[in-house]
């Protein structure tokens, strides 16, 4: 027995107690920590049936902090965009122009607006019959009925008077028969749009109504000698076939009952 007591006292002199160091103090607790805070995760991750987050705290958190830019973004009410305009076109072709007059019929078609389109009298009869039945029978002019057709083909001449006298006439038919249009355009089957329709109307609306595009002057200066006095002769008010303008050598005096504007 006195032998084992003096082995225990030797041992107990040699090996002393380390004492724990205080960096393993703090390792429970972390470790206590880290658990919980996965655990508050995984709870904040549930979903009900219908697909909404379970915590309250989840749904106040994700809306105020979304990382989409579009939930900032604030689109203007649709009644504070101006109305759009109406616009009306005249689509006039000859001979050989009625499949160009129907490509530009359907490349400028817009429901919103009115359109009249003309075959000139050297066109054959069947292509204006062609333009006719493609205009009656489509589905899209038919709900909308803002397409018509001039049936009576006149002679038209380029750069005189019976060019005018068409354009004017198309005019009065879209005021007669669709006379809510605000702008008139005048448009051959060689023509196509650079930009459609809906941009187009886009903006118009934002321009006064009463706006006019034509440059026009009684200040006609060197215009009165060059247009003003020189007499042109349209062959087409006189003739079946189609012939250019030409000049006479006699000049007109100046008109006195009317002012010329150009």
């Amino acid at each position: 027995m006195k032998k084992l007591k003096n082995y225990y006292t030797h041992f107990k002199n040699h090996h002393p107690h380390h004492h724990q160091s205080p960096e393993r103090k703090w390792i429970f607790p972390l470790a206590i920590g880290s658990i919980l805070s996965l655990f508050l995760l995984f709870i904040a991750t549930l979903t009900s049936p219908q697909g909404t987050h379970i915590l309250p705290f989840y749904r106040s958190i994700s809306a105020s902090y979304s990382v989409f830019v579009e939930s900032k973004l604030h689109p203007l009410p649709i009644s504070t965009l101006p109305p759009p305009p109406r616009l009306a076109y005249l689509i006039s072709g000859s001979a050989g122009d009625g499949g160009s007059v129907k490509r530009v019929l359907l490349a400028m078609y817009h429901p919103h607006n009115r359109y009249v389109v003309h075959l000139d009298l050297e066109s054959s009869p069947k292509e204006r019959s062609d333009l006719f039945e493609f205009v009656k029978n489509h589905e899209l002019f038919k709900r909308f009925q803002n397409v018509k057709m001039i049936t009576k083909a006149n002679l038209i001449t380029y750069r005189g008077p019976t060019m005018v006298a068409n354009t004017l006439h198309a005019a009065a038919i879209l005021l007669k028969e669709c006379g809510d249009w605000d702008w008139f355009i005048n448009l051959s089957a060689s023509d196509y749009p650079l930009v459609t329709q809906d941009d187009l109307l886009h903006t118009f609306s934002y321009l006064p109504r009463d706006l006019n595009f034509i440059d026009h002057t009684s200040d006609i200066g060197w215009k009165d000698h060059q247009r003003a006095r020189p007499i042109i002769v349209d062959p087409g008010l006189y003739m079946n076939k189609k012939q250019d303008v030409f000049w006479v050598t006699q000049r007109r005096s100046r008109p006195t009952a009317f002012k010329l504007f150009t």
